[in-house]
């Protein structure tokens, strides 16, 4: 029972990490363009001429 004194704040302390961190992507941009990188990456680039 003496072990939730110390892991209860804890637990606490690592989600509002968490949340911080969360918050901070989403005004930093991270998930504006969610297809982008996904067609990026099947994209063919034999198409494209050299330089």
């Amino acid at each position: 029972m003496s072990g939730l004194i110390f892991l209860i704040p804890l637990a606490l302390l690592i989600s509002a990490i968490w949340l911080v961190a969360f918050l901070w992507s989403l005004k930093a941009g991270q998930y504006d363009d969610l297809d982008g990188a996904a067609w990026r990456g099947i994209d063919d680039d034999q198409d494209r001429p050299k330089a």
